[in-house]
């Protein structure tokens, strides 16, 4: 056996597992955001004040279904609850 063929088997032997890792990563990426929509579906269903009290309205859910399907939600919807949070802390500072 030559060094080429001793280097070519190794690439093949370390390749395997890098791919199965790829695998895994994308079944598990698409299942969390496959779980994440479903919890996304349940704050629909959810009254306005309900909303309210969470820091998001019923506007905020629309905004953020807009998502393409690989992007999560519920990642846009901490991000908007956020910023009205620093919005209002803001506001809040001007007027004190």
């Amino acid at each position: 056996m030559t060094t080429f063929d001793f280097a070519t088997e190794t690439s093949r032997i370390t390749s395997r597992p890098a791919v199965a890792t790829r695998v895994a990563n994308t079944v598990s990426n698409a299942y969390r955001a496959w779980k994440n929509r479903r919890a996304f579906y349940r704050l629909g269903e959810m009254s306005d004040s309900e909303l309210a009290d969470i820091g998001l309205t019923r506007a905020d859910l629309h905004v953020a279904i807009d998502v393409p399907f690989g992007r999560d939600p519920t990642a846009m919807l901490r991000e908007i609850a956020s910023d009205r949070v620093e919005t209002i802390e803001d506001i809040a500072r001007k007027v004190a």
